[in-house]
C-alpha cells in the first residue's frame, strides 16, 4: 500500500467512524452490519458524486452524450464494483479490518438491484460500465421498479415466486431523488385543437415521473455517469373522486419488472411502463438541449438516443409529438431531427419476441402517440407504392397491418442504425426476419456483437485467476483486454488446475450452505444458467441427465468409465410461462432422485441454483467446468454468458448459434465441443419436421420421455409434465429430438476429454487468452466510432 493510500485509509477511519455514530447515535460496537453498510455506500456515492460533477465541467460545450434506454439494467451488487473502480479497494478493506469490521459481511447485505432479469439487463449494465471506463458520456434510462423480477423458491421441486423488495432495510444507498426533474407523463384522454390549431390532449389521467439517479463509475478515470430511474407517483395536481384506484394504478407503473401480460389489463400495465420510462427520459433531455441551445434543430448533434430492443420503440412517435406539439416544428422539419437521434438494437430473432400491440389498447390508452403512429405508416405506405413495390412486400414491412402495431418496424422506420448483437444473427436479420427493410435500408444495417464487462466478469468475480494473469503478463490487460493473449506464451497453464479447483470449492461451499447439497469438487461441474425458455433447451440437457441416470445404472462397463459429473442449473420461468415452469419441476424431480441414489450419486449429481441471481453467477461461473450454449441454431442472437464462461475458463458445449460462431472462429475445432444443426439445417428441415416419427425411431429417446410420470418421479403428480410431453411429441418447436443424439455424443466426448487433465487444461488456456475481443470495451468503441460518434471527457 503505497503512501496515498494509506494516508486515504487513515482518513477514511475517521469519517467512517464518525458518520456511523452521528447517522445511528450510537458507537460502532453498537451498530449493525445493515447500518455500516449503508453509512459506507452513501459515503462511496458522494465521492463518486464529485467525479460526476466532473465529468459535467469537463464535456466540450456542446459534446454528445449517449442515453441509452432500457427497460432493464441488471447490475447486481455494487459495492466491490465501485470500490474498485474508485481505485480504493485495498485502503478500505484494511481500514475496515482495522475496525474490526469484516468488507464481507457488509458485502452480503446488498441485496441484487432489482432493476433486471436476464441477458438483456445485464448486457446493459455491461455497457453502462464500458461507456463510463472508456471516459464518455453516456447515461441509462429506466424504471425504478419498486420490487425486483420475483425471488424465486422451490417447494416441492415447483417454483414459487414471491416479492423482491430490494429497496427494504439496506435501501438502495447508491440513489438520489431529484424531485426538481419531475415529469408530468399523460395517459388517456381526447385530442382536441387548441386556439393556434395544435393538436392537444385533453382529459387525461395524469402521472408524475420522480427521477432517481445512481452513479455509474468508471474504471480508475474520474469518470462517473448515471443511471436515471423514474419512479411513478401520483400527480397532486388534479382531484380524483376514486383517488384510491387512481393511486394504485399509479404505483402498479413502477411496481414490478415486466408483469403478467396474458390478460388486457396486463398488456395496457405493459404498455404503460414502456411509455412512462421513455417519455419521462425524453422530457429531460429535450428540457435541457432546449435551455442550453434555445433550440432543437441541432438535437441529434448534441444526443444519440439508443432504444435496447423494442420497449423504448415508442421514443419515435414521442419524439414526434414533443416535437410538433411542444415545441411547434412541423412533420416535414421535424421528422429528419427523429431519424437521425434514434438508433435501434434488435436482440431477437423469436417472432413473439418482437413486439406488437393491438391498435385498439393503444389508441385508448395513447391517442395522440397513436394519431402520430398511423400517420408515420401512412406516409412510409404512400412512398412505398410510389416505388412500385407489391402489396405484399409492404404489408410485410408496414407499422400497422392486422389492427396490430407492429413495434421493431417503427423503430426502423424512425431510426438511422439498426444492429444485430452477433454476426451470425445480423446475417439472419438480414436475410430472414427483417430482408425485406434491408431491402430499402441497407445503410442502417450494422452489427455489434455483444461482449461483458471484465472488470465484474473476471477482475472481480475470479481473483484467484486475475491475480494470477496480472502475476504472469501485467495489469495492462484490465484496459486493454486483448493482451490475454499473451498468456498463451506465459507459465500459467502449471497454475490454472490449483485454480479452478478452488473456485469448484468455493460453489460447493455456497451450495451447501445455502440448500445443504454437498457436491463433489472432484467431479466436471456442467453449468447451465440463462432465462427457463423453450428455445434455450433446458429440456435437452434434462432428458440427457435421465438417459445418463438409466445408463450407469444399468451399464457396468459404462459407470466404470464415466469420469463424475455435476449437472448444474440456475434459471427463473416467467410466472405465468406452463411449459417452462414444468422444466424446472422436471429438474428437480431428476435431481431428488439422482441425488438420493447411492448406486450412482458417486458418479452424477444435479443442482438447481434457488433464486439464481447476479450474484449467484459471480460464484458459479468461475467454477464451471462446461458451459452449456445448448440453443437451437438461430434462435439465440447472441448470449453473454458464454463469453463469461470461456473468460473464466470453462469449455463451450454448444451449437452453432450466436456468438458461440465467434467463439469457435476464435478458438478452433479443438478447444470447443460443437454439435446439433446449424442454422441452415434447421430452417431447411423445420417446414416437414414431425417430432413424432422421429422419437417412434429412437427406442433410446422413447425411453427416457417414457420416465416422465408421477410414477418415475415419487415426487410428482399426474400433470405435471403434460406441457412437455404435449410439445416434444406434437410440435418441438426447438428440435430437441431432432438434436438430441447429437448432444448425447457430444456430452460423451465432453466427459472422455476431462480425463486427460493436461490437454483439457491447455483449452482452458487457450480460451482465457482468447477472450479479450468479447469485453464491452470493443463493443462500446464500435457503437462510438460507427454509431454515437461520441468525444471523450476531457
Amino acid at each position: 500500500m503505497d503512501k496515498f493510500q494509506q494516508l486515504y485509509k487513515e482518513d477514511f477511519k475517521l469519517r467512517f467512524v464518525d458518520r456511523l455514530e452521528r447517522t445511528y447515535s450510537r458507537g460502532i460496537d453498537f451498530t449493525s452490519d445493515v447500518e455500516k453498510y449503508i453509512v459506507l455506500g452513501e459515503m462511496l456515492r458522494e465521492e463518486a458524486m464529485l467525479d460526476w460533477k466532473s465529468v459535467k465541467a469537463k464535456l466540450k460545450k456542446g459534446s454528445k452524450q449517449v442515453y441509452y434506454f432500457s427497460m432493464e439494467f441488471l447490475l447486481g451488487r455494487m459495492l466491490v464494483n465501485n470500490l474498485i473502480n474508485l481505485d480504493i479497494y485495498a485502503s478500505v478493506n484494511q481500514g475496515l479490518a482495522e475496525l474490526g469490521i469484516e468488507l464481507a459481511n457488509l458485502v452480503e447485505v446488498e441485496d441484487d438491484q432489482g432493476l433486471g432479469n436476464g441477458g438483456l439487463g445485464r448486457l446493459a449494465a455491461c455497457f453502462m460500465d464500458s461507456i463510463a471506463s472508456l471516459g464518455y458520456a453516456g447515461h441509462g434510462n429506466t424504471i425504478r421498479y419498486n420490487f425486483g423480477f420475483f425471488n424465486q423458491r422451490f417447494e416441492n421441486g415447483y417454483q414459487v415466486e414471491y416479492p423482491q423488495p430490494w429497496l427494504s432495510d439496506s435501501k438502495n444507498v447508491w440513489e438520489v431523488r431529484k424531485p426538481n426533474d419531475r415529469v408530468e407523463v399523460k395517459f388517456y384522454g381526447k385530442v382536441a385543437l387548441d386556439l393556434q390549431l395544435r393538436p392537444t390532449l385533453t382529459d387525461y389521467i395524469p402521472v408524475d415521473a420522480v427521477a432517481y439517479d445512481m452513479p455509474l463509475i468508471g474504471y480508475q478515470n474520474d469518470v462517473t455517469n448515471k443511471l436515471r430511474m423514474w419512479s411513478a407517483e401520483p400527480s397532486m395536481n388534479v382531484a380524483y373522486p376514486h383517488f384510491q384506484q387512481y393511486e394504485k394504478d399509479v404505483r402498479d407503473i413502477s411496481d414490478v419488472l415486466y408483469p403478467d401480460d396474458s390478460t388486457r389489463e396486463g398488456k395496457i400495465l405493459r404498455l404503460k411502463q414502456q411509455y412512462f420510462f421513455s417519455a419521462a427520459g425524453l422530457a429531460y433531455i429535450v428540457k435541457n438541449i432546449f435551455k442550453e441551445s434555445k433550440t432543437l434543430d441541432n438535437l441529434a448533434d448534441r444526443v444519440v438516443i439508443q432504444i435496447n430492443d423494442t420497449h423504448p420503440a415508442v421514443l419515435v412517435a414521442e419524439l414526434m409529438r414533443v416535437l410538433m406539439d411542444e415545441y411547434a416544428y412541423t412533420w416535414d422539419m421535424a421528422w429528419p431531427i427523429v431519424i437521425k437521434t434514434i438508433a435501434y438494437t434488435n436482440h431477437t430473432l423469436l417472432a413473439e419476441a418482437l413486439e406488437k400491440w393491438d391498435v385498439d389498447i393503444m389508441k385508448e390508452l395513447l391517442p395522440r402517440i397513436y394519431m402520430i403512429i398511423e400517420e408515420i405508416d401512412n406516409r412510409f405506405v404512400s412512398e412505398l407504392a410510389k416505388q412500385k413495390h407489391p402489396n405484399d412486400f409492404i404489408n410485410s414491412v408496414r407499422i400497422i397491418h392486422d389492427n396490430r402495431i407492429h413495434m421493431a418496424h417503427l423503430a426502423i422506420i424512425g431510426s438511422f442504425s439498426v444492429n444485430g448483437v452477433a454476426a451470425l444473427h445480423t446475417e439472419l436479420l438480414k436475410s430472414s426476419e427483417l430482408s425485406h427493410f434491408y431491402q430499402l435500408y441497407p445503410e442502417k444495417f450494422n452489427n455489434k456483437t455483444n461482449g461483458v464487462t471484465h472488470r465484474r466478469w473476471l477482475l472481480n468475480c475470479n481473483p484467484a485467476l486475475s491475480n494470477e494473469i496480472t502475476r504472469q503478463i501485467g495489469d495492462s490487460w484490465v484496459q486493454e483486454t486483448l493482451h490475454l493473449k499473451r498468456l498463451e506464451r506465459s507459465t500459467i497453464l502449471s497454475q490454472l488446475r490449483q485454480i479452478k479447483q478452488s473456485n469448484k470449492q468455493r460453489f460447493a461451499d455456497y451450495i451447501k450452505a445455502r440448500q445443504g447439497i454437498t457436491i463433489p469438487v472432484t467431479s466436471i461441474y456442467d453449468v447451465q444458467i440463462k432465462r427457463l425458455h423453450a428455445y434455450k433447451r433446458q429440456l435437452m440437457n434434462a432428458l440427457h441427465i435421465i438417459y445418463l441416470y438409466d445408463r450407469l445404472s444399468e451399464d457396468k462397463a459404462f459407470y466404470d468409465a464415466f469420469h463424475p459429473q455435476t449437472f448444474i442449473f440456475g434459471a427463473k420461468a416467467a410466472p405465468s410461462y406452463v411449459f417452462a415452469k414444468q422444466v424446472i419441476k422436471l429438474i428437480n424431480s431428476i435431481a431428488n432422485k439422482v441425488n438420493n441414489d447411492p448406486a450412482v450419486n458417486d458418479k452424477l449429481m444435479v443442482v438447481f441454483i434457488e433464486n439464481y441471481n447476479v450474484s449467484s453467477a459471480e460464484i458459479v461461473i468461475p467454477a464451471a467446468d462446461v458451459s452449456e450454449q445448448i440453443s437451437l441454431a438461430g434462435k439465440e442472437a447472441s448470449g453473454t454468458g458464454n463469453m463469461k464462461f470461456q473468460m473464466n475458463g470453462a469449455l463451450t458445449l454448444g451449437t452453432l448459434d450466436g456468438a458461440n460462431v465467434e467463439i469457435h472462429e476464435l478458438v478452433g475445432d479443438d478447444n470447443i465441443f460443437i454439435f446439433g444443426l446449424t442454422s441452415e439445417e434447421a430452417a431447411a428441415k423445420k417446414p416437414q419436421y414431425q417430432p413424432r416419427i422421429l422419437i417412434d425411431k429412437n427406442p433410446l429417446l422413447q425411453k427416457v420421455l417414457g420416465r416422465l410420470n408421477a410414477e418415475y418421479f415419487e415426487d410428482a403428480v399426474p400433470g405435471d409434465f403434460d406441457a412437455i410431453l404435449e410439445d416434444v411429441y406434437n410440435q418441438d418447436e426447438y428440435m430437441v429430438v431432432e438434436d438430441f443424439e447429437s448432444y448425447r455424443v457430444a456430452q460423451e466426448q465432453v466427459n472422455h476429454a476431462y480425463k486427460d487433465a493436461v490437454k483439457w487444461d491447455e483449452m482452458c488456456l487457450i480460451n482465457i487468452a482468447r477472450s479479450g475481443f468479447f469485453s464491452t470495451d470493443r463493443t462500446i468503441q464500435q457503437y462510438v466510432d460507427d454509431i454515437w460518434k461520441l468525444d471523450k471527457v476531457a
